[in-house]
Order: C-alpha cells, then sequence, then structure tokens
C-alpha cells in the first residue's frame, strides 16, 4: 500500500505556516509510530511469520530511511547515520540501490531495535533542524508531507503485520485494548443511486496520491448499494449453509485457493468447542454476530456476494454513494482491478517507482479501517491488494445485482 502525491502539487505544508506546521505534524507522525510499538517486546519486534508481513522493526527502520534518503538528500551537509540503513530499510526502490530481499526482513537481527531507534532520534533531529534553518526548499516541503503519508501508511501496517505476529503466536497474547469493531447505527437497507455521468478521482486542495488523478467521467446504470457493512452473523450463515464447499459461488483461482490452503472461515477464527472464536488485538474473543466481518480475501468477499445473489459494488459505485453509508471500519473490496485513471503518469525516478508498476493483478479497496490514521484517508483513495490477501482489515458491502 505505498503510493507517490504529484510532483505537480505544492505542498499544503508549505501553503500553510511553513517550518512551523511542518515540524509540529512530523513530529505527531513519528510518535504515533512509537506509540504504536510501545506495548510490543523486543522479540515482537523482529519476527516475520510470512513474506506479506514485515517485522515491526523493519517499518521503524524504513520510515526513517525514506526522509534520510529524499528529505535530508537536499540538506547541505548531511551525513547518513550509517550508510548500511540504506541496504537494510530500501523497500522496493530500485533506483537507489540494492537492498535486503523482502522475504529475508525478518533475518535481521542486526541492527538491533536498539541502534534502529538511535536511528531515528538522528533522522528527526536533522530532520527539524533543516526545516528550522529556513534553507528548506518547496520541493523538500513536498517529498516531507509525503514522508509523512507514507508512514501513516506504515502505521497501518505496522498495527495489521503485529496482529499477525501476536495472532499467530500459540499464545495467541493480547496486544492492547485497542477496538477493532463497533456495530453499525443501520437497518440495513438499501440506498438507490440513480445512474448517469459521474465524475470520478480527486479535485481540490490538501493532500493526495497519484492514482487518484485524472479526474475523469464514467457512465454508471442505476444500482443499490447497503447502507451497512455485511457482519459475522450474515458470513457464519454462508458458512453453516457450506459456502466454502460449493465451487459454484467461487471464482476458478478462488476455488483452487480455498482448497490448497484448506481455507473454511475468516483469518483468526477458530471454532472451540462448537463456538467460533477469533484472536482480536485484546486477545481471543467469541465472535459477535452483529459485528461486521472482517480479514476476508477479495476471493471471500466474491464468494459471499455470489451466495447472497448480489454482487460487491465497483470503485466508482463505491466513490458516488459513499456520502450515503459511514464508512472507516473496514478496506471495502470492490470488483474493480486497479488500473491507471485516464492520463496517468508516473513521476521520474525513485518517487515514480512503487505506484504504476502495482496497476496489475491486484483488485481495488476503498474506505479505510479502524487502523488507518487519523484523517488519511478520503473517498477518492484507492487501495489495492492481491486478491488473496486478508491480513488487512477487510470486509465487504452488498449491490443489488
Amino acid at each position: 500500500m505505498e503510493m507517490i502525491e504529484s510532483s505537480e502539487m505544492v505542498s499544503q505544508l508549505a501553503q500553510r505556516g511553513g517550518s512551523r506546521d511542518a515540524i509540529e505534524r512530523f513530529t505527531e507522525v513519528r510518535d504515533r509510530t512509537r506509540a504504536i510499538c510501545a506495548p510490543l517486546h523486543v522479540e515482537d519486534h523482529v519476527v516475520q511469520p510470512i513474506v506479506d508481513v514485515s517485522p515491526p522493526k523493519w517499518h521503524l527502520g524504513h520510515t526513517t530511511w525514506f526522509f534520510e534518503q529524499f528529505v535530508l538528500s537536499e540538506m547541505k551537509g548531511h551525513v547518513n547515520f550509517n550508510d548500511d540503513m540504506a541496504f537494510m530499510f530500501n523497500s522496493y526502490y530500485e533506483n537507489v540501490g540494492k537492498r535486503v530481499l523482502r522475504t529475508d526482513r525478518g533475518n535481521m537481527t542486526r541492527p538491533t531495535l536498539e541502534e534502529v531507534h538511535a536511528y531515528r532520534a538522528y533522522v528527526d533531529e536533522n530532520v527539524v533542524a533543516y526545516l528550522k534553518s529556513g534553507n528548506a526548499s518547496d520541493e523538500a516541503f513536498r517529498i516531507l508531507e509525503l514522508g509523512l503519508n507514507h508512514e501513516e501508511q506504515h502505521q497501518e501496517l505496522l498495527v495489521t503485520d503485529l496482529k499477525y505476529i501476536l495472532g499467530h503466536n500459540p499464545l495467541l497474547p493480547a496486544y492492547s485494548d485497542f477496538v477493532e469493531s463497533t456495530i453499525e447505527a443501520t437497518k440495513s437497507n438499501f440506498v438507490h443511486i440513480a445512474g448517469g455521468l459521474k465524475r470520478i478521482g480527486f479535485e481540490g486542495h490538501g493532500f493526495s496520491f497519484d492514482n487518484e488523478h485524472g479526474r475523469h467521467s464514467v457512465h454508471l446504470e442505476d444500482f443499490s448499494i447497503s447502507d451497512r457493512l455485511v457482519t459475522n452473523g450474515e458470513y457464519m450463515e454462508f458458512m453453516k449453509a457450506g459456502g466454502f464447499r460449493d465451487f459454484n459461488y467461487w471464482h476458478s483461482e478462488g476455488w483452487q485457493w480455498v482448497l490448497d490452503n484448506k481455507v473454511e472461515a475468516p483469518m483468526y477464527w477458530h471454532l472451540i468447542d462448537g463456538t467460533w472464536h477469533h484472536y482480536t488485538l485484546q486477545g481471543l474473543q467469541p465472535v459477535e454476530p452483529d459485528l461486521p466481518v472482517c480479514h476476508i480475501s477479495f476471493f471471500e468477499a466474491f464468494a459471499f456476494a455470489e451466495w447472497k445473489g448480489m454482487r460487491l459494488p465497483t470503485e466508482h459505485e463505491w466513490e458516488v454513494a459513499n456520502e450515503q453509508f459511514q464508512w472507516g471500519q473496514r478496506w471495502e473490496w470492490t470488483h474493480s482491478a486497479y488500473l491507471p485513471y485516464p492520463g496517468y503518469t508516473r513521476v521520474p525516478g525513485a518517487l515514480g517507482e512503487y505506484n504504476g508498476k502495482f496497476m496489475v493483478n491486484q483488485m481495488v479497496l476503498r474506505g479505510a479501517s479502524v487502523a488507518t490514521a487519523p484523517g488519511h484517508s478520503r473517498a477518492t483513495y484507492r487501495n489495492f491488494f492481491h486478491p488473496h490477501l486478508r491480513w488487512q482489515y477487510t470486509g465487504l458491502r452488498l449491490v443489488k445485482k
């Protein structure tokens, strides 16, 4: 979930109040990352159970490297903390050199967690000094703002990655009192949306990523969309009806995924003495039927919709209808492939690498989740993942066929 802001946009931080606002925002974001990691033990920081989950220590280092690589590189006379950090904490920016393979991030017993925190402190001190100096350019402010949004994305990944780490620990330990779900105050109505020519994409002021740009018109037919997310109870009905045993509801690839992985329930669900429980950040708890279902793949979302005789919304339908319902508890799967908008172009250099090159074999999710940083998302935000992944806080909303 890494994206890049358009190079045409002027930094909102620079426009609003220069270095003072930038320092305040920078400090706030950096402190929030540390706060997310505060309940963890040292051992929790270094585990990588699967390739999609990065160790928390890697997130701490990578988000720091971003500021050193792309912001402090413009600071005259800056000396890197340690040249090994670029090799250890670059993610997949081919333009800026070699890096540790993604699969090997869990092998990083060195640098130590203490050294990574020292690295963060060093870079933070230098970024603040650069901003106070009055020498920071508009471009530096723009990249700083991008870096802060990038770190907010990693804050969400931190939460979901540490949940996977703890949720696959045999003891299923609690992380904190983090609240993952609330019951939606709705009667589960379907809202009718008139079709026609609709405008899609970001416009106006404020930060946005380049995959939201290229505002354009799309034609939609009339549709009716639920004002509520699908609940655990509804998903249990699908399970009881044999939804995971009937290939008729599944894509061919999805059905093979079910067979290969022996999937019979959402991630983190455990059948204990005939009752479904699920691991949450507060520990193992009984599944509450009225809460929104979570941690399902696109394959599972599609199959459930088929079983209900309905479908998933397209990302354009979701964007047009978003004011008709509350969103933000779950990233909502859509039935739209992740593709560029008309006129999309990649910005040059390393910062243009990690958006356009992912526009293949992935599906779009809309909204936000309980793990999303406050104020980070918006109605035009386009998240994207491969259809089999479900370690994020993913759910679904139905549309009538």
